[in-house]
């Protein structure tokens, strides 16, 4: 998102309620992205998988949610954050559901195909945090960001309460339930939320932003670092549930209930992160964090 170098008057209160549906939105399109992985050695005792399948099942929607930011973010600077937010949501409940089928049908390719496109609810955050940064002045958007961060939060709910909501409600139903929260909270985007006062749409070619940012230096340095740091919280925390059985026969309930645990330490983390990346800079903290 581009913004002015002129900031008109904000209201607090508009800055609260926008990040708060931001982060809102951001936490349950993570739980439908997460939505594989608790699940994952039921499906593939179901399945009969071999350990590389049951890897690929979990690890697919989580490579097209890192890769498909790119393309999220450069159409968030053109249409902003409230669309983008509504639009993502939207798109990712049927696929929810074709998880479902998928399930229930035992179909390892069906798991497959509708898993990646199951990664388009992992693209949310390159939405956020442009979006969160818009409403913040500078000496405040590592605050925002932190905050907005703690939706990956959607993690943790998604392993602790979906085996227990498979448990309660069924599995069909626990995929209805979620596929609905998924529309209730886009309705609630497009109806409540409101782009930043000073952003403005970004219509220049994406292509050449992409290849002027691919030449900077900074670009590679901080890819590298969220590979390592967030890339290696995501990748443990999507696979812990399937360890946890594998090596110490946890039961799904028990193995979500400690996958959260360490889900929870890092969405604590982000929103400290953030104040001291404020008070003393992005740079030495990053360092510190890796």
């Amino acid at each position: 998102m581009s913004t002015d170098t002129t900031t008109p008057a904000i209201s607090s209160r508009a800055q609260t309620t926008n990040l708060a549906l931001a982060t809102l939105a951001f936490t349950i399109s993570f739980w439908a992205w997460n939505l594989i992985a608790p699940l994952g050695v039921s499906y593939a005792e179901a399945m009969g998988l071999s350990a590389t399948e049951k890897a690929m099942i979990v690890a697919t929607p989580v490579l097209v949610g890192s890769v498909g930011r790119i393309l999220a973010g450069a159409l968030t600077d053109r249409y902003g954050g409230r669309v983008m937010f509504t639009v993502l949501l939207l798109v990712t409940a049927p696929f929810v559901l074709l998880v479902a089928l998928a399930g229930t049908l035992d179909s390892y390719p069906l798991m497959l195909l509708f898993g990646f496109f199951l990664g388009i609810g992992g693209t949310t955050f390159a939405v956020g945090i442009p979006f969160a940064n818009a409403w913040y002045e500078k000496s405040r958007r590592g605050l925002a960001t932190g905050i907005f961060g703690a939706g990956m939060g959607g993690t943790a709910l998604s392993a602790f309460f979906t085996p227990r909501f498979v448990r309660w409600f069924g599995y069909t139903a626990t995929h209805v339930i979620i596929a609905g929260a998924l529309v209730a909270v886009a309705a609630l985007v497009w109806t409540t939320m409101r782009d930043s006062p000073v952003w403005t749409p970004n219509t220049s070619p994406v292509v050449p932003k992409l290849v002027a940012a691919v030449k900077l230096p900074i670009t590679w340095q901080m890819s590298f670092l969220y590979a390592v740091a967030f890339g290696g919280f995501v990748a443990f925390s999507t696979y812990l549930p399937t360890y946890l059985k594998d090596v110490y026969d946890f039961d799904l309930q028990a193995a979500g209930t400690r996958t959260a645990g360490f889900a929870i330490a890092a969405v604590i983390a982000r929103p400290v992160g953030g104040v001291l990346s404020d008070r003393f800079g992005p740079r030495i903290i990053t360092v510190i964090s890796c």
